[in-house]
């Protein structure tokens, strides 16, 4: 699917006083649109989805699209660890008009591999949208294996998958078991070049909800080809991106796009906001890039 290429945006989700802060919300996505990313994703890791009820999940779908509006594309978060949840979640996303979906591994049950593939095509059965699957053992525990990704490609509502292992050895073992329209996807802003470089097609980012513009250039060059240019701004990222990954996402970059005046610095718990010196940390990375 060539729309599934470039620079995608892990949305945050801000919060104010508690409550989901819808117009912070609807800025920001439109903000990102206007420097150019490709598009952008609610409801992932970086927006909390965790913490979120399914309204507020559902909510937080239907402004993206709303705020969209048709000039980007939005890949809803809707995957879930119980399959019968994120079979609900990826039905809705198709309702409000979400152009496709990321579906997490599932969590905390440790499945095996058969119940990897099953668990991912009864949510592709139920809807008829582009499943991008998110494969994230550090948070997930579980890794879904390059033969169980061979066999989940094949299905008609399998579009590719968002890599977030950082084992660039990955793009090569899947592309041996994938057809060349099945998307690669780096979920790993540090891995960003290297990953296209051996064919990779974009890059889910969290970087990019600090600097967007910059995140897209690097990702226009390196699919380009340009990826001695690709490389340069890259680099000049290096230091914001580790800054992001301090502590646990998104406790970074909720307070480095509220430096920026665009949402609160508000998390919701077990989540708490980023130390004194990562603060410094982050501040001092944005400042060096004039982002601040």
């Amino acid at each position: 699917m060539t729309l599934l290429h470039g620079l995608f945006t892990a949305i945050i989700t801000p919060f104010k006083n508690g409550a989901l802060d819808e117009k912070a919300l609807q800025s920001l996505v439109q903000w990102q649109i206007e420097q150019g990313v490709q598009g952008v994703v609610p409801c992932g890791t970086t927006g909390e989805s965790p913490t979120l009820s399914h309204e507020e999940h559902k909510r937080v779908v239907e402004l993206t699209v709303q705020a969209v509006a048709g000039r980007a594309i939005v890949i809803a978060g809707t995957g879930s660890n119980a399959t019968a949840e994120a079979i609900e979640l990826t039905q809705h996303a198709k309702k409000a008009g979400a152009d496709a979906v990321l579906v997490v591994a599932p969590y905390y049950n440790k499945p095996s591999q058969e119940g990897l593939f099953q668990h991912f095509k009864a949510i592709q059965d139920a809807a008829e949208i582009p499943n991008i699957i998110y494969n994230i053992p550090a948070r997930s525990i579980v890794n879904i294996s390059d033969d169980t990704l061979a066999r989940l490609a094949v299905l008609p509502n399998i579009a590719g998958i968002k890599d977030a292992t950082g084992d660039l050895a990955r793009v090569s073992t899947m592309r041996q078991k994938v057809d060349d329209d099945f998307v690669l996807l780096s979920g790993e802003d540090m891995t960003a070049v290297g990953f296209n470089a051996m064919g990779g097609k974009g890059c889910f980012s969290v970087t990019s909800n600090v600097a967007p513009a910059l995140c897209a250039r690097v990702q226009s060059l390196s699919l380009a080809g340009k990826f001695a240019e690709a490389l340069v701004v890259h680099e000049s990222l290096v230091n914001l991106h580790q800054a992001m990954f301090a502590e646990t996402n998104p406790m970074g970059v909720k307070y480095a796009v509220s430096l920026m005046g665009k949402c609160e610095n508000e998390l919701r718990l077990p989540l708490t906001p980023a130390s004194d010196a990562t603060k410094a940390q982050i501040k001092a990375a944005m400042q060096a890039l004039g982002l601040i």
